[in-house]
Formats: structure tokens, C-alpha cells, sequence
């Protein structure tokens, strides 16, 4: 007798672990999921925000005339950050780049000075543009305004497509990750439905004989959430250490939105489950117990 109980207490363990570990699993999925659709909209507006537009000014502009008017711009709405290249340092970064001086065989500096915009990511699309460019150009110190217009609209073009496609796997993940959380519950409650029917015989209520069933769910949810929630906090801390400047898409408020989902998917998840499995064992007679 005491062999049989010491068999079926070591056999309910190594489900109650496997319970975990598979609705863990599960969860990372729907953690990753959760993660990218938060983080997106970050890389959305670090990619906006680094796109340059470059105002070029006219030769007779002073470097005090282009700081007063970069003091202007930078009041402006739309503007996050500015900075002025002179004419001198354009020619540095371009012999540089090029390994020659133009201006030896030009016989002049060929570049002109230019302001260096990069617009607040809200700004950062082909309406608002349209409107900043007609805007600067009104000014007489701007002979031309220049910005990649097809990148502009291509990237706005792809993070839209990346946004729907997320959600699109978002739905169809929580969706997948409840049947396969329910079939791992139900096998859990399947191997006690005997003692459910012996319990109905005796009288006890439903809500007493679903209650140990919910508990354990709650438990295992708990369990399985804080496993999840560790092995997505590694692979932040390896994105981290690959990769530094991940911390400028990835923000502690991401982090914490995610790990909150994850434990409520896992409560959530799991006491449904299991209240839906016990229900359906609890509704049916012996003889279809021993026929299942």
C-alpha cells in the first residue's frame, strides 16, 4: 500500500514539474510576443528620430547668423536635435572619407555650411515633411532642403507592416498557447478524475471539489510565469551585453509591462483551464468515465 502511494505521489510530481515547464515554455512564447509588439514602437521612433533632414544655408550666412537660426529651429515643434557643420568641417569629414582634399584641385571649398535636423519621430512622416520643408525654405538664409523621402517612406511603410504582423502572431500564439496549456491541465485533472466522482458520492459541492484543482492551477501559473519571466530576463541581459545600445529601444517600462502580462497570462490562462476541465469531469456519470 505504502509502495502504490509513494508510486502515485512520485507520478503526480513529475506532472506537476511538467505542468510547469510546459506552460513556462508557453509563456516565454507569448512573453517574446508581448515584448516585440511593446518594443516596436520604440524602434519605430529611435529609427525616425535618427533620420536626417540637412538644411543647406547660403555662402554669405556668418556661423552667428547659423546659430541664431539654429537656436530658432530648435524651438520649433517638430525639432529634436540640430547640429551645424561648417563649411570647414564638411571638407574634413569628406577628405577623410575620401582619402583627398576637393578643394586642391577645385581650387575652392566646394561645400557649403548646413544645418543637421532630426525631427521628433511624431514629424517623421511624408505629410508632416511636406509642410517643415515649405516652412524652411521660406527663410532666405536656406538655399535648398534635402532629405531621403524614399527611406522616409519605406521605413514608415515596413514598421507598419512589422506592427500588423506581430499582432497578427500575438493572436494567433494566445490562441495556440491556450490549447496547448488546456490539454496539459486536462491531462493533470484527467488522471484524478476517479477521485472527482468520489467526491460527488460523498456529496461535496462543485466549488469544494474544484477549489485544490484551481489552487494548483494558480500555483503552477505562478511557478511558470516567474520561470518565464527569468529566461526572458537572460536573453535581455545577452541582447544587453551584445549589444549595448539596445537600452535606447529597450526601456525598463517595456520590461515591466511584459513580465505583468506574462504572470497574468499564466493565471489567467491556467485557472481557465483548469476550471473548464474540472467542469467537464464533473458532469459526467461513472460509465463515462471508465469509457473515456
Amino acid at each position: 500500500m505504502k509502495k502504490r502511494k509513494k508510486k502515485t505521489g512520485s507520478r503526480r510530481g513529475v506532472q506537476w514539474v511538467t505542468l510547469c515547464i510546459s506552460t513556462a515554455m508557453v509563456l516565454v512564447l507569448l512573453g517574446i510576443i508581448v515584448f516585440s509588439v511593446l518594443t516596436s514602437r520604440n524602434l519605430s521612433a529611435w529609427v525616425k528620430e535618427n533620420l536626417t533632414v540637412t538644411v543647406m544655408l547660403g555662402d554669405d550666412v556668418s556661423v552667428n547668423e547659423a546659430k541664431r537660426l539654429c537656436r530658432d529651429l530648435y524651438h520649433r515643434p517638430y525639432s529634436r536635435n540640430i547640429d551645424y557643420v561648417s563649411k570647414e568641417q564638411a571638407l574634413k569629414e569628406q577628405t577623410e572619407a575620401m582619402g583627398s582634399d576637393p578643394s586642391e584641385f577645385l581650387g575652392a571649398n566646394p561645400f557649403v555650411a548646413t544645418l543637421e535636423l532630426q525631427l521628433k519621430s511624431d514629424y517623421a512622416n511624408h505629410d508632416s515633411l511636406k509642410w517643415i520643408v515649405y516652412e524652411l525654405q521660406k527663410n532666405p538664409k536656406v538655399t535648398d532642403v534635402a532629405y531621403q523621402e524614399d527611406l522616409m517612406d519605406n521605413v514608415n511603410m515596413n514598421l507598419g507592416r512589422m506592427n500588423i504582423i506581430l499582432l497578427v502572431l500575438a493572436a494567433l500564439l494566445t490562441f495556440v498557447s491556450f490549447s496547448l496549456i488546456n490539454n496539459t491541465v486536462r491531462l493533470s485533472v484527467y488522471s484524478r478524475r476517479f477521485l472527482i466522482h468520489t467526491m460527488k458520492l460523498v456529496g461535496a459541492s462543485w466549488a469544494f471539489i474544484r477549489r485544490p484543482f484551481i489552487r494548483q492551477a494558480i500555483v503552477v501559473g505562478v511557478i511558470a510565469a516567474i520561470l518565464a519571466i527569468i529566461v526572458l530576463g537572460a536573453g535581455v541581459y545577452a541582447l544587453y551585453t551584445f549589444e549595448p545600445n539596445i537600452l535606447n529601444i529597450i526601456t525598463w517600462r517595456e520590461l515591466t509591462i511584459t513580465a505583468i502580462a506574462v504572470l497574468l497570462f499564466g493565471l489567467i490562462i491556467t485557472f481557465i483551464c483548469s476550471w473548464i476541465s474540472v467542469n467537464k469531469f464533473l458532469k459526467m456519470s461513472a460509465g463515462e468515465l471508465y469509457r473515456i
